[in-house]
């Protein structure tokens, strides 16, 4: 089985506009398929460094001596760089979300299709699942998770009837949750209002806003001038984070003017946003929503 199809795969390595000799960073390694891309257009003396804190991914390490696997979450990138002698590259690509091998092995439980254990972690050692946030969140938490993440208006009702329900027995696999919240889900839009309380706990169990923005401010400090940052996104949360840290260097408010009254902001933007075309969408469904975002350091 294919781990993962690449979304976006020439684009958003053509717009790392890589250079032979240069170093590089996957750090979405997921199936290989960008690190393979890079790596292809990379001579002997190129470098490229993928992370990834999902168990899954490790065994498609690619057998290359140009090519370091690093097992661990991307938003440590500076420190694990810094243990590899690395402490600028030429440039960076994330494709953000969860990879189709995560969505099509049901016991992970990211998949509305499957019944599975409420779990949602991308790597196993992280403590916290969807199961503990199902059962132990109190009611202002679990508001909070829906609507920040879900942008779910019904995020207090939610609440609320799962509150009600565990106080008779804990809600234990992910086809236990859906019944308890069928009122919720009315046939026309069952799939869409599933998918985003399904996208809340999942972004609350691996602080998937956290960790972006973490990633985001260390990849300003790691890319030397010039260096390229590639950036693919599936939810209009992420999106807006990478769109607004490429544009100003921050997440919230406006960067300060220089002397000139000139906004002084750390990234040029390369291109507009480009979206998938209706023939990758046929193939490959998980592009639909992608969204690639490329800047370049000043």
């Amino acid at each position: 089985m294919e781990y993962h199809n690449p979304v976006l795969l020439k684009e958003t390595v053509d717009g790392l506009n890589i250079k032979p000799d240069g170093v590089y960073v996957d750090v979405t390694f997921g199936g290989g398929g960008h690190s393979k891309e890079i790596l292809s257009r990379l001579n002997a003396n190129g470098k490229l460094f993928g992370f990834d804190q999902d168990e899954d991914a490790w065994g498609n390490a690619l057998p290359d001596e140009r090519f370091t696997l690093i097992q661990e979450n991307f938003r440590y990138i500076k420190r694990f760089l810094r243990f590899h002698g690395i402490k600028e590259v030429d440039g960076i690509l994330a494709d953000l979300g969860v990879s189709s091998h995560q969505f099509d092995v049901p016991e992970r439980g990211f998949s509305t299709r499957f019944d599975a254990d409420l779990d949602m972690r991308m790597s196993k050692k992280n403590e916290l699942d969807a199961h503990k946030i199902i059962n132990e969140y109190d009611d202002a938490n679990l508001k909070r998770v829906f609507l920040d993440y879900g942008e779910l208006k019904i995020a207090p009702a939610l609440a609320r009837t799962i509150i009600e329900a565990r106080e008779i027995k804990s809600i234990d696999t992910t086809d236990e949750l859906k019944l308890i919240l069928q009122r919720f889900l009315p046939e026309q839009f069952k799939n869409k209002v599933l998918a985003q309380i399904y996208q809340a706990i999942r972004i609350e169990v691996n602080q998937e806003m956290d960790v972006l923005k973490e990633f985001l401010e260390q990849s300003l400090d790691i890319l030397k001038p010039e260096g390229r940052l590639s950036v693919i996104s599936y939810h209009s949360l992420e999106d807006r984070l990478v769109k607004r840290f490429m544009k100003n260097g921050m997440f919230e408010g406006e960067p300060e003017k220089d002397f000139f009254g000139n906004f002084s902001v750390p990234f040029k933007l390369i291109g507009k946003l480009i979206v998938p075309t209706e023939e990758e969408i046929k193939i490959n469904n998980r592009a639909r929503s992608a969204k690639l975002r490329i800047a370049e350091k000043k």
